[in-house]
């Protein structure tokens, strides 16, 4: 079995909401959300993950996103890793994701990836997002010393 890398006492944040957005674990029912959320900005999306990333592929289909999100749904449960789906706040639409990862460099906790849809981000939503997650981490998950890949 996977170890968690948060501590057993610690309460997993189940929501962070905000004026413009809600953050909530990711769910295998969210995938025709997510699935569109992705491929309308597929070349937007391309090298979030570092320039070697392949995700997403022009070619995802839907049923290889909903093993994508049942794989992070089953990690956030055993506590390994945690992803969370950016909803508009009445839940019309999926905004992007965040992902908070053990970091694979011994430097780091934790590493912090996070995506907006390209219509989300030619609005100003992604420097919103990242400060608004950035305060959430530090404030209230038990990480000390904490990545943004590709952001700082």
């Amino acid at each position: 079995m996977v170890s968690s890398f948060v501590p057993k006492d610690f309460k997993v944040p189940d929501v962070l909401e905000t004026d413009k957005f809600r953050l909530r674990m990711l769910r295998i029912t969210d995938v025709v959300k997510d699935y569109d959320a992705v491929m309308t900005s597929v070349d937007h999306l391309q090298g979030v993950f570092g320039e070697r990333s392949k995700w997403p592929p022009k070619d995802l289909t839907f049923e290889q996103d909903l093993i994508d999100l049942g794989w992070h749904q089953k990690e956030f449960q055993t506590r390994s890793s945690f992803a969370y789906t950016v909803m508009s706040p009445d839940e019309s639409q999926c905004l992007g994701c965040v992902y908070i990862f053990p970091s694979s460099r011994q430097e780091f906790d934790a590493d912090v990836y996070m995506w907006v849809r390209k219509s989300e981000f030619d609005k100003g939503l992604d420097p919103i997002l990242f400060k608004t997650v950035k305060d959430w981490i530090e404030s209230k998950w038990p990480f000390k010393k904490v990545s943004y890949p590709g952001r700082e």
